[in-house]
């Protein structure tokens, strides 16, 4: 098992995103290096469109391979890197994920070593914050008795018509009265699935909400959520990266 973590260079809010320092080194060094504390991937791959990123990541010790530039996505970009690797099951670990709990890997890749029926799997967390259920930009999802996904949504999902969010809940990780879960980027793939992933045409429902894993659904695939106790926040601004070097490192003294 690998995990793969593409990590493109032009990114339009943080070009150069993965060489952002935080606390001295590069953003990709904190997710290859949460990545490899791991317990049951055996390898580590970064995945980039850039040489200036590989050269930094086989400087610290790290593999990387170089990939097409006109990858439209981390899926696209994962997909072409497992086609040069032998391994049978893939995590793509985006490369602005420098918080990403090892835990939530191996928390991923569980359902693929379990059952060979689970095709794809990703991760969410249980959470009852009533700002965050309504943010646009938490990603929600709402899952089914085998904890398979049912939808991905941006909007407040599930609705709960006749509650308060700030009503009490059920226990951890089972969605009761004002609780939800919020969806992490991170997913497994079985390595014949992620072609056929990767070969999917866009779906009207990701084009609606502007999410990429709406595409297996709608094409009629299972996606299995596995409920994992931390949480993670992604880097897509400098606002955000600095939001995370003040939880690696703590707030910088005036």
């Amino acid at each position: 098992m690998a995990v793969v973590i593409p990590a493109r260079y032009g990114a339009t809010r943080l070009p150069g995103k993965p060489l952002a320092e935080i606390d001295g080194r590069p953003m990709i060094w904190y997710v290859w290096e949460k990545a490899r504390r791991a317990k049951v991937p055996s390898r580590v791959v970064v995945a980039t469109d850039d040489e200036r990123i590989a050269s930094v990541v086989r400087g610290f010790g790290g593999e990387a391979v170089l990939t097409s530039p006109d990858c439209a996505s981390g899926t696209d970009r994962v997909a072409e890197a497992a086609r040069g690797m032998d391994e049978e099951i893939f995590i793509n670990l985006q490369g602005d994920e420098p918080l990403m709990d090892p835990s939530v890997v191996d928390a991923v890749a569980s359902p693929l070593v379990a059952e060979p029926e689970v095709l794809m799997s990703t991760a969410a967390l249980p959470g009852d914050d009533p700002e965050e259920y309504a943010r646009p930009s938490v990603v929600k999802v709402v899952v089914d008795a085998n904890g398979d996904a049912l939808y991905f949504s941006r909007a407040p999902i599930p609705h709960y018509r006749d509650a308060s969010p700030r009503l009490p809940g059920a226990g951890p990780g089972l969605p009761g009265a004002g609780r939800y879960r919020k969806h992490l980027g991170i997913y497994g793939y079985r390595r014949d699935f992620l072609f056929r992933v990767a070969a999917l045409a866009p779906s009207p429902l990701e084009e609606a909400e502007r999410l990429e894993q709406l595409r297996v659904l709608q094409a009629g695939y299972r996606i299995r959520v596995v409920d994992v106790g931390h949480d993670s926040v992604g880097v897509d601004t400098p606002e955000d990266l600095k939001a995370v070097e003040e939880r690696i490192c703590g707030p910088k003294k005036r």
